[in-house]
């Protein structure tokens, strides 16, 4: 069976409160139903988004090292649902996004590295995003519902992408994600606290050394990539809706709980995603999340755990029962900013349990029960908001089983290597040339560096090819205005 879940010096001071806290109190029952009548209708139509810069009449350094690497400024805005604002702006929160790319393999891929491309050398267009991203109402929200109604309104936000895939040539909805958040003091400590909806478990999470801001933050479509991986790191992604609430306590202890089920494949299909073959959670499967956060010098330094359980029905098939799959992640993020230096170290590691009740009985598998574990060590560097660097090593192992790993040279998961990258921001620290205003460029040139591929190493020498075939030079602009 195909794997189809993969891919200032000594003691710091208490935290001044944060510009994100002033935000004024509820007013009125009716209010707040309104609003959320309004949201649930709303359309589903971080990254460094200039809608979020227009939105703060900031640039994008003020929320992000390189994006979409967030800073302590950046979490804050994101924890207060994407709402802060100058309110120095008409526009809609509206962005677009665009990834040309190149790609070379070490070993070219017969028949070609998807339909319509070539065996090796590739041009594309990765993708093309449209994103509404900000306050949920805009700059709108007096004149819809004025001014004591706006008070109300100004507490949800929206992060939603939209993507055109530029290999499999489709559109379909990305990352989205509905949030309400405000603010208390609770016996003189501060609280940010809200409640969310959205498509992909731990996108809503502050730090980017959990998966669904995790890096590598782009990467090739026509090249062949590992085939295991844990359910958790974007192997939901588009087809899973979750509610969740978090609190942030103190700017120090972090507290996220959700719930997470598979969507019905009418919708998938409406939202351009393909159920076939899909790992089905069949009932709620709970998400949780714990941080602890606080200053070490200057820096800022998390530790946290995150996780969780699913019920699942193998390819969608509930005729011989469900399956059990748990995952147990643990993360570190350390980020310090000094001068024109900026580094951002994060580690993260997730453990899975896989129980096989009914793909062994379906007979998908070879064990009743496997375990797969994903580690990944990285540090991220940026001089003078401008030039970059990125390393990472990463580990994907597990137990073997034939037939779940049936394409593996050994019968095993196995992968591991290094991502190395160069980065170049010309526009990082301005923001775009005056005739393109709060617009931003990243210009990325990526190695991808085998010692292990699908259980086959670099001396491997029977029937296929060996792990650095597979490796990856990887050319991209990212583009975001």
């Amino acid at each position: 069976m195909k794997n189809d879940h993969p891919k200032p010096t000594g003691r710091a001071s208490r935290p001044q409160p944060s510009p994100f806290l002033r935000v004024a109190r509820p007013k009125g029952l009716g209010t707040v139903l309104l609003v959320l009548g309004a949201a649930l209708v709303a359309p589903s139509s971080s990254r460094a988004l200039p809608s979020f810069a227009r939105q703060l009449n900031m640039q994008c350094t003020d929320c992000h090292t390189e994006f979409p690497v967030l800073n302590e400024y950046g979490r804050q805005f994101k924890l207060t649902g994407y709402t802060a604002s100058a309110e120095k702006t008409e526009w809609p929160p509206i962005a677009v996004m665009l990834q040309p790319s190149f790609t070379h393999t070490q070993a070219p891929q017969a028949g070609g590295a998807a339909p319509g491309f070539g065996d090796n050398n590739n041009f594309a267009v990765s993708q093309i995003s449209l994103f509404y991203a900000g306050r949920l109402f805009g700059p709108y929200a007096a004149d819809i519902f004025g001014k004591e109604g706006a008070e109300i309104a100004n507490k949800f936000g929206i992060f939603n992408q939209t993507t055109y895939d530029g290999v499999a040539k489709a559109w379909s909805w990305d990352n989205t994600e509905l949030r309400f958040a405000d603010t208390a003091t609770v016996r003189d400590q501060d609280l940010i606290y809200g409640v969310y909806a959205n498509n992909n478990p731990t996108l809503q999470d502050p730090w980017n050394s959990t998966p669904g801001w995790g890096y590598p933050f782009s990467g090739s479509k026509l090249a062949n990539t590992p085939a295991a991986g844990t359910l958790i790191e974007g192997g939901l992604s588009g087809q899973v809706v979750g509610f969740g609430a978090y609190a942030m306590v103190a700017n120090t202890f972090y507290l996220d709980l959700a719930g997470y089920r598979t969507l019905g494949a009418q919708f998938q299909r409406s939202v351009g995603v393909d159920p076939t073959g899909q790992t089905q959670v069949t009932s709620l499967a709970p998400y949780w999340r714990f941080a602890f956060t606080k200053m070490v010098g200057e820096a800022h330094w998390e530790v946290g755990t995150f996780g969780m359980a699913a019920d699942t029905y193998p390819g969608r098939d509930p005729s011989a029962g469900k399956d059990r799959i748990a995952d147990y992640g643990f993360d570190s993020q350390y980020q310090v900013s000094r001068g024109p230096h900026d580094i951002t170290a994060m580690l993260s590691w997730i453990y899975e349990r896989q129980n096989w009740d009914a793909s062994y009985a379906l007979g998908n598998v070879s064990n009743t029960a496997d375990n797969v574990e994903s580690f990944k060590a990285t540090v991220n560097y940026l001089y003078d908001k401008t030039y970059g660097a990125t390393v990472q090593y990463f580990l994907i192992d597990g137990t073997s089983d034939a037939l779940q790993y049936g394409g593996s040279q050994t019968g095993g998961p196995a992968s591991d290597g290094l991502i190395l990258q160069l980065n170049y921001l010309p526009f990082n620290k301005k923001g775009g040339p005056a005739f393109w205003p709060r617009s931003n460029v990243k210009f990325s040139l990526q190695y991808t560096l085998y010692n292990r591929f699908n259980g086959a190493g670099t001396n491997y020498d029977g029937a296929g090819s060996n792990a650095r075939d597979n490796n990856t030079l990887y050319a991209e602009a990212w583009i975001v205005f």
